[in-house]
């Protein structure tokens, strides 16, 4: 039996552990300046929230006096306009990734499909806003409604929530649909009694980070012409509204001209952080919780 031997290069060998050394060193700076600058961020927001941030701030209504000024329309707002987006991006959103992953399919179709899907995903939101204006705002005649903010912004996510529900169906293990069917369940049944129980924390752990940067959008509501200042309470789902982002927009554009809106700005922050940090650990708590092994 010959013996096979093989040329090691170790100068070669050294230069690589090298680089990656290097890269690792450059990463690491990198990152510790990105926290740095967030954190410098945080604590001037926190110190410019101080003395504003408080129960009379989130319960009055938006004022041109800004000691009075509240964000309790904004607040509604933005409950509103979730009520619009969670139905509409959870059955659409689901029930796209069940037909793509369990029915269709799988051919030249299909993966135009998923690949467009997954494209849509990395939009920039003011195309989103722009489409919201188009069709929403002006051939459906909803103009800055809630209605039409909240469709608009189910079009921003709804990608995200497909792409999350995919993945989370293709997570669970072929044998569990076998047994499904081995005992005599049809597909539907095997979709909705074992699949979807066991997939449902990774689709929700994706819904919520989706309904996060719904939350968090501005863009979108600004091309849709949104009003900035609205001293009404919206009602109903056809009346105009403003959210917390875009309450910040305004406030961050007067403060040039008058210093207390950078205090309201800020105030406003934190409460947005605060809201989008609650999300994200019921996200993780989730998926925590009920990821099971097999």
């Amino acid at each position: 039996m010959k013996e096979t031997r093989f040329n090691i290069d170790e100068n070669r060998i050294k230069r690589r552990i090298m680089l990656n050394n290097r890269v690792r060193d450059l990463f690491s700076v990198v990152i510790v300046l990105v926290m740095a600058i967030l954190l410098v961020l945080l604590y001037r927001i926190g110190k410019d929230s101080i003395g504003w941030l408080d129960l009379q701030f989130l319960t009055s209504n938006l004022s041109i006096f800004p000691e009075k000024a509240g964000i309790k329309g904004a607040i509604i707002g933005s409950l509103y306009m979730m009520l619009v987006v969670i139905p509409i991006t959870l059955i659409l959103g689901v029930a796209t990734a069940i037909y793509l992953e369990e029915y269709a399919n799988d051919g030249k179709v299909q993966r135009f499909i998923k690949i467009n899907i997954s494209n849509l995903a990395s939009v920039p939101s003011v195309i989103f806003g722009l489409l919201g204006l188009t069709f929403f705002s002006r051939m459906l005649n909803l103009g800055s409604s809630i209605l039409a903010g909240g469709l608009t912004m189910s079009l921003l996510v709804l990608p995200i929530v497909v792409v999350a529900a995919q993945e989370a169906l293709k997570a669970v293990p072929s044998f569990l649909r076998e047994a499904s069917y081995g005992m005599g369940a049809d597909k539907w049944t095997t979709i909705w009694r074992v699949i979807l129980p066991v997939a449902l924390p990774g689709i929700l752990t994706g819904a919520i980070l989706a309904m996060s940067r719904a939350i968090g959008e501005t863009a979108p509501l600004v091309a849709l012409g949104i009003p900035t200042l609205l001293m009404r309470i919206p009602n109903s789902l056809m009346d105009n509204f403003t959210v917390l982002p875009i309450q910040i927009y305004y406030w961050t554009l007067d403060s040039v001209l008058t210093r207390e809106y950078t205090f309201l700005a800020a105030a406003t922050i934190v409460v947005l952080l605060v809201t989008l940090f609650i999300l994200n650990s019921i996200a993780i708590v989730i998926r925590n919780k009920f990821q099971k092994t097999f």
